[in-house]
């Protein structure tokens, strides 16, 4: 967690949350969060791109488009996902049992659910849940600590980040969750996410401030490739701040979306610090990419790279595995111009390896985190991604996730 950011979803003005525990998960922990906007906010939100989605994904799609938005209710430990006509009753149930508790109308409520895919949703239980939240609701840090701790599924830690920003003279805050530990590939929001904010900014600015926000975040992190039915992010403006409202594209819109992008990139890392197995990260860096989107395909294909991942879990500066996955992902390159570096040391260079200090080098990949350069020779276009190394862990997790 980032220093200062506790109970980060209700440090902007404007808003309340809970998080307590209502039975979904076996070890008794809380699995059942809830943030409230009394005035009512301003929304955007993103969802998984996978075909096959949750009931929550479904709900919350419909959800978010009537404009203002008053709660948003998660739950952990099932992901009510292929559970048919139930699962969309319950994920209607979930907002209609938030709405009535908060004074809010139905549609007024997004829903987000994470977990095992499959199970129907133990309605009962999670009805209970709300309420419970709703009698915890609270601006304090602890509560929107608790929010985050609610939240989780494989996670170890809660990521929360806080960032604020002056605009027109008034203080902006931005404070944000997000669980995520597997089931993590970089193809929309790999995560559920909520981000708060008390900026006063139309919906339009909102969602492109997030698109934004996301793009050169959340969607740039993959810890196994493996993208879940049930990414959410959603973000949320109380307008409490009483700035000048951000109706276009201006200095104080462009000042907004950098400190939402700083609040989502710093819960990417986090993420991927904190990722199922995971000791260390890495981002790799694209240049010279006769695309954009060559430079992402490529800038992903060495993060998702299983040898990689595992020369990295190793301190190993093992750069022919790099070199071949940059190959082999279909990007255009020229082999007489290809260079790689790790953090600043060259380890491979105009299509030929050269000397290096592999002991210093070792050492470098042993940090905490550290950068993967590849230059394709081809181009001006340059992108990243974020992965972390892949551990005999990772692998113990998902043997007994289920059981």
């Amino acid at each position: 967690m980032s220093k200062g950011s506790k109970g980060a979803v209700t440090r902007a003005a404007g808003f309340l949350a809970a998080g307590v525990a209502c039975g979904l998960k076996r070890s008794g922990k809380r699995d059942l969060a809830l943030v409230h906007c009394p005035g009512g906010a301003t929304a955007a939100a993103m969802f998984t791109t996978n075909r096959i989605v949750s009931a929550a994904v479904e709900i919350a799609r419909r959800h978010v488009q009537s404009g203002r938005i008053c709660g948003v209710v998660i739950n952990s430990g099932n992901a009510n996902a292929c559970t048919g006509q139930k699962g969309i009753n319950d994920a209607l149930t979930m907002c209609r049992t938030a709405a009535r508790h908060i004074g809010a109308d139905t549609h007024e409520v997004l829903v987000a659910s994470t977990g095992i895919i499959g199970h129907p949703l133990p309605i009962a239980r999670v009805k209970a849940g709300i309420a419970a939240a709703a009698g915890e609701l609270s601006a304090s840090a602890a509560a929107g600590h608790n929010f985050a701790r609610a939240i989780m599924t494989t996670d170890t830690r809660c990521k929360e980040a806080v960032k604020t920003v002056r605009i027109s003279g008034k203080q902006v805050t931005i404070g944000g969750t997000a669980k995520g530990a597997g089931m993590i590939g970089p193809n929309m929001a790999t995560t559920i996410s909520v981000i708060t904010t008390d900026a006063a900014i139309s919906a339009g600015m909102l969602k492109k401030a997030m698109a934004a926000a996301v793009g050169e975040s959340l969607n740039r992190l993959t810890v196994d490739g493996h993208q879940s039915t049930n990414d959410t992010a959603i973000v949320l403006a109380s307008g409490a701040a009483e700035n000048p409202i951000i109706e276009r594209d201006c200095p104080r819109y462009r000042a907004f979306a950098a400190a939402l992008k700083a609040v989502c990139d710093d819960l990417t890392r986090q993420m991927a610090l904190d990722a199922e197995g995971a000791t260390r990260m890495f981002k790799v860096v694209v240049t010279a990419a006769a695309s954009q989107a060559e430079a992402a395909r490529a800038a992903r294909a060495v993060a998702d790279y299983d040898l990689v991942k595992c020369a990295v879990h190793g301190g190993d500066p093992n750069w022919g595995r790099i070199i071949c996955a940059v190959g082999s992902c279909g990007v255009r390159l020229d082999p007489q111009k290809l260079a790689c570096k790790i953090n600043n040391t060259t380890v491979f260079s105009k299509g030929r390896p050269i000397k290096f200090d592999r002991a210093k080098v070792s050492s470098m990949i042993r940090r905490q985190e550290h950068t993967i350069t590849v230059h394709l020779g081809v181009g001006t276009h340059t992108d990243f991604c974020y992965g972390c190394d892949l551990s005999r862990e990772y692998v113990t997790i998902n043997a007994d996730y289920h059981t």
